[in-house]
């Protein structure tokens, strides 16, 4: 078990092979921080014993996404939190052991881009999947949204972030953000990790990485100069401070272009 001091990421490896990864942070709806994404990535370093992973969340949601608490210490101290968040992600896409998201509840922002990290999602009818990055008047990350883009397409993808609306559960599964939805889907993952970790290790993680390959849309380093420069104006805009106080508030953000 890695500890955190606002938070804890669960390990247990069961006998089949299967490591259950699973965000303890229920008091916040396992809101990921700094600290909590460095005890995932603990949590994800390889093992010879482990076969496939299961990423759980803790309480009645499975991430809410990054800590607004945080974002606002990012912003003060001038850095945006996407640099460690998709590093961590990437440990995730790159373990030689397949995974399963197992979702109940909320996965919205970071907590949405870790569930189209795994290989497979898992979740139960109160799943509900949002990325808001443009009521909080930001640029998101292009790599998180390439995540989103290659699980339920371009459009689909484009009509989520440009209205920051939620997916059910059902409109999940019909656009394919969702394999299966299941009626214990803790249960239900954790046997798809079973039979998944029964596998030859070697032809998994061959055909992920072929998998990997063929669904990547990779950008000239002027394309990513250009949408980093783009991004910092965002995150740093006075229409990105009224978003967070917005989202604090619970009210409608009052944006004026600047």
């Amino acid at each position: 078990m890695t500890q955190a001091e606002d938070g804890t990421v669960r390990t247990e490896d069961l006998p089949t092979g299967v490591r259950v990864v699973t965000l303890d942070r229920p008091a916040s709806r396992n809101a990921l921080t700094p600290a909590l994404l460095d005890a995932l990535a603990a949590a994800l370093r390889p093992a010879p014993a482990v076969r496939a992973l299961v990423l759980e969340g803790e309480g009645k949601a499975f991430s809410s996404g990054y800590d607004l608490d945080c974002l606002e210490a990012d912003v003060a101290a001038g850095r945006a939190p996407d640099a460690r968040i998709q590093e961590v992600l990437r440990l995730l896409e790159e373990h030689p052991a397949p995974s399963v998201a197992v979702v109940q509840g909320a996965a919205f922002g970071a907590g949405c881009e870790l569930a189209c990290a795994a290989d497979l999602r898992i979740a139960g009818a109160d799943a509900l999947f949002c990325l808001p990055p443009l009521k909080l008047g930001i640029v998101y990350a292009p790599d998180g949204l390439w995540r989103l883009v290659r699980v339920v397409g371009l459009q689909r993808a484009r009509e989520m972030v440009l209205t920051g609306r939620t997916v059910t559960a059902e409109q999940a599964q019909a656009w394919g953000l969702v394999d299966r939805l299941e009626l214990d889907p803790v249960a239900a993952g954790r046997m798809l990790a079973d039979e998944l970790a029964a596998a030859a290790p070697l032809a998994v993680s061959g055909t992920r990485l072929v998998l990997r390959r063929l669904g990547r849309a990779p950008l000239s380093d002027a394309e990513r100069a250009e949408l980093e420069t783009l991004r910092a104006q965002a995150f740093a805009s006075a229409d990105a401070a009224e978003g967070r106080a917005g989202l604090r508030e619970r009210r409608r953000p009052r944006v004026r272009g600047r």
